[in-house]
């Protein structure tokens, strides 16, 4: 029996562990470190309708036990990524889950449009950007623009999985308006803003200023997120995302409401992260007699 298998709404996943999207390439990086056919899917770094060269450098610092990053969603655009990348996915057996951005509502639809017929099992909406038709507010921190641009990906024809930001004090409003507008299910959450400073040259270490911070300190932010989405909309499909790095976060992502989660920046560290998590939560359910991952999700509502 398969205690990983998980459901994120119509999409059915061997899995409940996938990689998070910006963390694992576009097509099979990390198949050199693990069989990309045991996760639940892999999901693409963000791609836009067009090829996009990405921020200034430098784009990545170290904070801690953190990672700072400003890539600026730097990518190939969608019609090179299927004929170049997603093949090469498929070959391994990976199910797959295309991230797509865009500036505008239209340049969302552009993408969504450019995957529709792609061999992949749902579309995430990757809606921490900046919408340069609203003086440049980033359209997870508005709910009627989140709306616009879930409903807008809905011409892909697949299941559309919102990605949200945490960055916001609406995230409520914002998942009742991505659910409202069409989403199959909420991703919770993207990165935290930050920035970091160089101390010597009395400069920002990003070339872009600003970035997001993501590893193992934004657990607790992903967890609330989750668990407060869980107890708002109790049917919604969830997939918790946020610093994990073990079996025991991924344990405790489940019990906050998810359905099913990703590892990311722990995959810059050990490239194997994902399977290592997969492992340690298949173990923990294991040794508590837990016989499918539906028992545990939730289960810190009560």
């Amino acid at each position: 029996m398969n205690v990983l298998a998980t459901r994120v709404g119509e999409v059915a996943l061997r899995s409940a562990v996938m990689t998070a999207s910006g963390t694992a390439g576009y097509a099979d990086e990390l198949a050199g470190y693990g069989n990309l056919a045991e996760l639940g899917a892999v999901v693409t770094k963000s791609l836009a309708a067009f090829a996009w060269a990405g921020n200034p450098p430098p784009r990545v610092a170290a904070s801690g036990e953190h990672m700072l990053n400003a890539v600026g969603l730097a990518g190939p655009g969608v019609e090179a990524w299927r004929s170049d990348d997603l093949p090469r996915l498929r070959a391994r057996g990976a199910d797959v889950v295309a991230s797509i951005w865009g500036r505008s509502v239209a340049e969302f639809e552009a993408a969504a449009a450019m995957i529709k017929g792609a061999d992949v099992v749902a579309l995430e909406v990757n809606a921490s950007c900046p919408n340069v038709e609203s003086r440049r507010e980033i359209f997870a921190h508005s709910p009627s623009a989140t709306a616009e641009i879930v409903d807008a990906a809905r011409v892909a024809g697949l299941p559309i999985w919102a990605k949200l930001s945490p960055n916001t004090p609406q995230l409520l409003e914002v998942a009742g308006a991505a659910l409202g507008a069409g989403a199959s299910a909420l991703v919770l959450v993207n990165t935290v803003l930050g920035m970091a400073i160089d101390v010597e040259t009395r400069r920002p270490t990003l070339g872009n200023v600003g970035g997001g911070v993501s590893g193992p300190g934004i657990l607790p932010v992903a967890l609330r997120a989750v668990f407060e989405c869980r107890a708002a909309f109790k049917d919604a499909p969830i997939v918790g995302v946020g610093g994990v790095s073990g079996g025991k976060d991924a344990v405790a992502m489940l019990m906050a409401g998810a359905n099913a989660l990703e590892v990311g920046t722990a995959t810059f560290a050990s490239p194997r992260a994902p399977w290592r998590v997969q492992r340690e939560l298949e173990a923990w359910l294991r040794a508590h007699h837990v016989s499918s991952i539906d028992e545990v999700t939730g289960a810190a509502h009560g």
